[in-house]
């Protein structure tokens, strides 16, 4: 045990048993007294009173003894510290009104951090549930500084056969698959994977194993992972989901374990299908994430030269169909890639919360110096029974850690609803639904309370440390603690909390106003009386594009025959949200120059009856028809901003492409131009090429129905349709596109109203601070007011008087927050859309609203100033 805690033990016990040990300290010294009165009698013949009288001088006095005797024990600090407690719960529970108005200050502003330390704990400051996380990387295919896309299966078997420096690496694609463990089948998301994945992870089975390199190999029987969660659904106890069989995408896969709560949770998947990997025709598609484990020893540097002549290596072997020599295989932090920006949302929030606790400990402080200022009698009463300066700075900072830990308490409490709020309105931050207030936690707010206790506490402290401020105290001066210095104090913290109070106001002035000019970006199709529903189709049942095609032969038309159905197409995403497929080009008139990467554009897959139910125009040339089979020349339909981007000059149709990379491919024609369409978001991009259905089938496609009435009225009868095609085909995702499109729009609103609650909370604060600081002014002037009136002073006089000093302060703390504000909100620039972060209009606004807050809150303190009766003022003094 360390030395200083033995001897805090020792002094805890010497305490508690402070009475025994003081009346044996009495018997002692009154026997030694004793024996040394008796010395001076027989050695220096005085009398016995006299002889008393000189042992007690040699020993210093009885009592002097025992004190000393106390500060050796080292127990006088701990005396004094519970008379001081002691002292301060009398004062706090004499001042009701002030002791829950602080507190509930302080609650609000340890509450915010404390949630958002905990988010940050989460997901900035835990690592990933996986051995030695900061040896993971992911890799991807880099052009540029800003350009990364997923891998290809060449360029994992690449991977596989030349890299050095990574001792595992696995692949894992995503895909949302019809699940069935015996009954009506599912959709859920599936990430087949390679064996390498979970060693690169470290991950061991709960029960069974994990996919082994046998499992990997083509012909293989298909085996799969499950989670926890998913095998207690699908088969009642985790435990007994080994050797059962699970029907994934049609196919029959064997459970051959059941992974970690944990794991499961950052790979976002329900199961685990092992992924075997044929030899490719060509470098792309590019879709599967890689990850790896470095070799003991190999920076992440040394990895990204190994992988880029990986790169260098494999490019010629498929130069034919993918022609970028810039493109370089480059590793990433696991941990990084996992995060994305959730560091930046993030950091948005520990400013805010800071900026409210700031302000809260400014409106606290204020309301200290005040109380401080009216207990000026009993401090100097204090000082002239001998109390020192710094036992009169312990007696104040007492009181103040005291107020802030009952204030950590309630915002203890607060951080546990506020971080239900984060995690409701932040679920696109990895891992921030797994944040529970713990330990940590707590800890935490009990250090932001006592750092709060000590800066509240200044407050009052620093007048009493000021030079001369020791003579008034012991003169009982009534001005102690008031006076002209007091109040340039007071008007500081209300200057601190407008200043603090208009970065945040503007911050959320411009999200809101970001938001509302994405509300009013049109997606480019009429979402009114559109229904979409997702269809999975089993690969077993429908191996290729025969038998795809043959379902929506019979699915289709029967849709259409639905009474109030006006069309029926179908597409591979729904805009605006959906993230679509991007795919890359070569133009025949205008090639890239070799060795440079080509341009890629969202590549969706549709049916002419898409650009119909969604209300599309096409406004040059045809869309498609029957004739634009598998068998004819390919053919795309693109969007007016693709044919505006590529080819400006106008004439697009007829022109040619080479598509994918493909070079042995025929050239894809361009027979057609539509609107635009958004997509990846409001605030995504309008161009696109879109591929004919009746060309490249898709298993996984969305129905889109116009509908006369409501769509919601036709979701049942289009599932019955579906259902008697194909009973065993799952159904989901079926809902209106007004629906999808206020989807799109949700993390935006999220932030806004996130950061909107921290400006008004922190705008309240600021409003309750000048209130408090005027009331407090008004009653501190009460004579003085009451002498103007009595000389003349008319009572508009009096009440523009308090106001001016007030809206004084106010708009002083206005133009500092202003210049901060116009540093700050450079920080949220990638959360804004259409909207400059020093926006004139906006940044005006906030500070009209702040100074109107000011002026509301001036007003009542004004008002009652103007309502003093002379007289009764003059006649109470």
């Amino acid at each position: 045990m360390p030395r200083w805690i033995s001897s805090l033990i020792s002094r805890f016990r010497a305490l508690r048993h402070r009475d025994r040990l003081e009346r044996e300290l009495d018997d002692e010294v009154r026997t030694h007294v004793e024996m040394e009165t008796e010395d001076i009698v027989r050695t220096r013949g005085l009398p016995p009173v006299e002889a008393r009288r000189q042992a007690l001088i040699a020993f210093g006095g009885v009592e002097h003894f025992k004190e000393a005797h106390r500060d050796a024990r080292g127990t006088r600090w701990i005396e004094e510290l519970g008379q001081d407690l002691r002292y301060a719960v009398r004062s706090l529970l004499n001042a009701p009104s002030f002791s829950a108005s602080a507190t509930l200050v302080l609650a609000l502003g340890i509450g915010a951090c404390t949630a958002v330390f905990t988010a940050v704990d989460a997901v900035l400051l835990s690592g990933l549930p996986y051995p030695h996380d900061d040896r993971l990387v992911t890799l991807y295919e880099q052009n540029s500084p800003t350009n990364r896309f997923g891998l290809s299966v060449a360029d994992f078997q690449g991977i596989q056969a030349h890299q050095r420096t990574l001792s595992s690496v696995g692949a894992v694609r995503y895909r949302q698959v019809p699940i069935s463990a015996g009954g009506e089948a599912t959709r859920g998301q599936a990430a087949w994977v390679t064996s390498g994945l979970f060693r690169a992870l470290d991950v061991r089975a709960d029960f069974g194993r994990v996919i082994e390199p046998a499992d990997d190999q083509v012909g293989a029987p298909p085996v799969t992972l499950v989670s926890r969660s998913f095998a207690a659904r699908a088969f009642g106890d985790p435990a007994r989901a080994v050797g059962r069989s699970l029907m994934i995408d049609g196919t029959s896969n064997t459970v051959i374990g059941v992974l970690p709560v944990g794991v499961t949770t950052n790979l976002r998947a329900d199961i685990w299908p092992v992924l075997q990997l044929k030899t490719p025709e060509r470098r792309g598609p590019f879709g599967y994430r890689v990850v790896g484990r470095l070799a003991d020893g190999v920076t992440l540097e040394a990895a990204q030269r190994d992988l880029a002549g990986v790169s260098r290596r494999i490019f010629p072997i498929w130069a034919a169909s993918f022609h970028d020599s810039t493109a370089l295989i480059t590793p990433v932090s696991l941990r990084t890639a996992m995060l994305g920006d959730a560091g930046q949302t993030l950091s948005v929030f520990i400013v805010a919360v800071v900026l409210v606790l700031l302000i809260s400990m400014a409106n606290v402080a204020s309301l200290m110096l005040v109380r401080a200022s009216g207990r000026a009698r009993e401090v100097g009463l204090r000082t002239a029974l001998g109390a020192t300066r710094g036992r009169l700075v312990r007696l104040l900072v007492t009181e103040s850690i005291l107020l802030a830990l009952v204030g950590s308490i309630a915002g203890v409490a607060l951080g546990a609803l506020g971080l239900n709020v984060l995690s409701m309105f932040g679920a696109a931050i990895p891992q921030l639904h797994e944040a529970r207030l713990g330990f940590r936690a707590v800890m935490f707010a009990l250090g932001i309370a006592v750092i709060s206790g000590l800066v509240v506490g200044a407050a009052p402290v620093a007048f009493l440390l000021r030079p001369g401020m020791q003579a008034r105290l012991g003169s009982g001066d009534r001005e102690v603690g008031g006076g002209r210095r007091a109040e340039l104090l007071r008007g500081a913290f209300v200057v601190a909390e407008f200043a603090l109070a208009l970065p945040l106001l503007a911050a959320a002035g411009l999200l809101l106003g970001s938001f509302l000019k994405l509300e009013r970006v049109s997606p480019g199709f009429d979402p009114s009386r559109v229904l979409s529903v997702h269809v999975s189709l089993p690969s077993v049942r429908y191996p290729g594009d025969s038998a795809i095609s043959g379902f929506w032969a019979r699915a289709l038309p029967r849709i259409r025959e639905l009474p109030g159905i006006v069309s029926a197409g179908l597409g591979d995403a729904v805009p605006p949200l959906d993230q679509v497929d991007e795919n890359n080009f070569d133009l025949l008139d205008r090639p890239v120059p070799a060795g440079q990467a080509q341009p890629t554009s969202p590549w969706p897959t549709v049916t002419a009856e898409y650009f119909t139910s969604l209300g599309v125009p096409v406004l040059a040339g045809r869309s498609f028809t029957p004739a634009d089979s598998a068998t004819a020349p390919p053919t795309v339909v693109v969007s007016q901003a693709w044919a505006r981007h590529y080819f400006p000059e106008g004439h697009v149709v007829g022109r040619r492409m080479i598509s994918g990379g493909c070079t042995s491919c025929p050239p894809t024609t361009v027979v057609g131009v539509v609107g635009d369409i958004k997509y990846v978001g409001l605030a995504g991009t309008n161009e696109a090429v879109y591929n004919p259905v009746t060309q490249n089938w898709y298993r996984e496609m969305n129905v889109f129905v116009r509908t006369a009435a409501p769509p919601a009225e036709a979701v049942e009868r289009v599932r019955a349709v579906l259902r008697s095609v194909d009973p065993d085909v799952p159904l989901e995702d079926a809902a209106p596109i007004e629906e999808r499109l206020s989807g799109s729009l949700e993390q935006h609103r999220h932030l806004t109203t996130l950061l909107g609650g921290f400006a008004i909370v922190a705008l309240a604060l600021a409003a309750v601070g000048i209130f408090g600081m005027l009331s407090y002014t008004v009653r501190a002037r009460h004579r003085e007011i009451g002498v103007r009136m009595a000389l003349g002073a008319h009572r508009t006089a009096v009440v523009g008087m308090i106001v001016r000093n007030g809206m004084a302060q106010a708009a002083l703390g206005a133009v500092v927050g202003l210049g901060a504000a116009v540093a700050g909100t450079r920080w949220i620039q990638s959360q804004l859309f259409d909207t400059s972060p020093t926006d004139l209009p906006t940044l005006s606004l906030v500070t009209l609203l702040l100074l109107g807050a000011a002026l509301a809150a001036c007003w009542l303190p004004a008002r009652r100033a103007a309502a003093i009766d002379p007289v009764e003022a003059i006649r109470a003094e």
